[in-house]
């Protein structure tokens, strides 16, 4: 069976793993947990990158420090991962999603100042497939309105738009570490801040509402509960994990780039008939290779593909059902103007396996029973 993703190893993440136990430091903060945030922030130029417990609990923090009130209203796409819009719920948040652009599947820059009110507090851009949404325009918006930008780049570390780095443009960023993402540590995530005013109060949301970072530094006199939060501070051990994989990340991005430029090129033909459609990436986008996806002509169609691969031993999978369309979408928000995309473009949405270490063999295997299908139909 070729699998829709493998979580990435090397066999370094035990030894660092180990060297975690044995400096008697597993819990948060540790010194592979500032490793890793001194790396991220050198890689993107971002001010201060805290690791957190996942990208989930990233965007929670987010909300908490744009301060979200309930009433208040958050602008974003309803294609998306329930963590975007939970965290915004969770906050008290009221829900007003908008629709996306077929090209990029992002949030449409178009339709969003038409979906503002005077209880909008965020903007929650959705990089989707590691592919940069127009945060010009996003953020032209935001200042005009004076509207929080929030980043849900969990798919886009190491991707950037015009030369920066996702997670960096906007108030908050947030990048996910989950064992589907490009980088793992199992469950693990970071929130990106742009403003130095914000970092401190992020620290204390992160250590349960205390100031244990400030008191460890040496800058206040005690150790003290001075506020509300959580314990979004992931383990050292998990930490170390992923410091194993970003001491690859080159080669990482090479191998799985070089697995999505093949897909791209062999099935290209296919798009330049008119059965399917695949990847718009933007001149001024530079993506990381996070998945690559196809559209076929339908949601029939689709639903036919992914049985004959899976007939072929090989798991390819359609993605998010549009929030707004689901049970909690429609308890906790609204759609404004009109679905033209999103629900169309989703239903005809699916990802073929893409991992790093993805062999010739297998790859070649996905593309010879995908030219196959389309070219039976």
């Amino acid at each position: 069976m070729i699998h829709f993703n493998v979580p990435p190893y090397f066999g370094e993440e035990f030894e660092y793993m180990r060297e975690a136990v044995e400096a008697h430091k597993i819990c948060g903060d540790g010194g592979f947990t500032k490793k890793c945030n001194e790396w991220l922030e050198d890689h993107t130029g971002a001010g201060r990158v805290l690791l957190t417990t996942s990208g989930s609990s990233a965007l929670e923090m987010s909300a908490l420090l744009c301060g979200i009130q309930p009433g208040d209203e958050v602008i974003l796409p309803s294609y998306t991962f329930s963590s975007t819009a939970n965290a915004f719920v969770l906050a008290g948040a009221r829900l007003v999603f908008v629709d996306i652009r077929p090209d990029t599947m992002n949030i449409d820059e178009k339709k969003i100042e038409d979906a503002i009110t005077d209880k909008t507090k965020v903007i929650c851009a959705v990089h989707y497939a590691g592919v940069s949404c127009d945060m010009d325009t996003i953020m032209d918006i935001a200042k005009r309105h004076g509207l929080f930008v929030v980043e849900d780049a969990a798919q886009g570390v190491m991707s950037t738009y015009k030369g920066k780095s996702l997670g960096t443009i906007g108030d908050f960023g947030c990048f996910s570490f989950h064992e589907t993402k490009n980088f793992s540590m199992g469950e693990g995530g970071a929130i990106l801040i742009r403003e130095q005013r914000d970092v401190e109060r992020a620290e204390i949301l992160r250590e349960k509402g205390t100031n244990r970072s400030q008191f460890f530094r040496g800058q206040v006199a005690k150790y003290n509960w001075v506020d509300y939060g959580s314990s979004y501070l992931p383990s050292d051990l998990n930490a170390a994990y992923l410091w194993g994989q970003l001491q690859h990340a080159d080669e990482m991005q090479a191998d799985r780039m070089a697995s999505w430029c093949a897909y791209s090129d062999a099935l290209r033909p296919l798009e330049e008939r008119g059965i399917i459609s695949l990847p718009v990436i933007p001149d001024d986008c530079v993506h990381n290779a996070h998945m690559f996806y196809l559209k076929c002509s339908d949601l029939e169609v689709r639903t036919v593909f992914i049985g004959y691969m899976r007939e072929n031993d090989i798991l390819a999978v359609f993605h998010y059902v549009p929030l707004h369309s689901a049970p909690a979408g429609l308890k906790f928000g609204r759609f404004n103007g009109t679905d033209e995309y999103t629900t169309k473009e989703s239903d005809r949405l699916v990802r073929l396996p893409l991992y790093y270490k993805l062999s010739k063999q297998d790859r070649d295997k996905v593309i010879d029973r995908t030219l196959h299908f389309f070219n039976t139909l």
